[in-house]
């Protein structure tokens, strides 16, 4: 195969990816790529800035969380990183994960947990026009292109973000 297309194929995979999983997840306002550490960087966004007790509490239950999950699924080497930023009154929670280990399932657990313990301060961007089937077909593409992630080698960095209701992938 020519190189110039398997590049086309590993950067497409890539930004479905990214879209797949913003579009899924209402609760993730930015998520990157970075090729090369291979992870995945996904930040939710707060109104309010929790103290450092709460944080640590979320942080630790994150963790735990993710962990039990991977050993559950059999998985090891798991890197998972946890951070908070603030910006005058609105927090960034930003979640580090490596591609090779990270699965659906588990974005499906961060995501319901997130959703349980910051309820009224997780900022979403609702899109009342989804279907379920949409979101069965996302979450499909999702375990697609994670799959296919895994298993190429992909060079450009990537960050999606949400505008006005969309969803716009940059090259870093």
């Amino acid at each position: 195969m020519p190189k110039y297309q398997q590049n086309d194929e590993q950067l497409s995979d890539g930004v479905n990816l990214l879209i797949s999983i913003l579009v899924r997840y209402p609760e993730i306002g930015t998520i990157s790529f970075d090729p090369q550490n291979d992870n995945l960087k996904m930040t939710f966004l707060l109104s309010g800035i929790p103290s450092p007790q709460e944080f640590e509490a979320i942080r630790q239950l994150l963790s735990n969380s993710v962990y039990a999950y991977q050993m559950l699924e059999g998985v090891t080497g798991t890197i998972i990183d946890i951070q908070l930023s603030s910006y005058d009154k609105v927090a960034m929670l930003t979640i580090v994960r490596d591609v090779n280990t990270l699965s659906k399932g588990e974005i499906a657990l961060v995501i319901t947990l997130l959703r349980e313990k910051l309820r009224e301060r997780l900022i979403t961007d609702h899109n009342e026009s989804m279907q379920e089937e949409d979101l069965l077909l996302q979450e499909e593409l999702i375990d697609n292109m994670l799959e296919s992630m895994k298993q190429r080698q992909t060079v450009q960095s990537l960050i999606a973000i949400r505008e006005d209701g969309r969803v716009l992938v940059f090259n870093k």
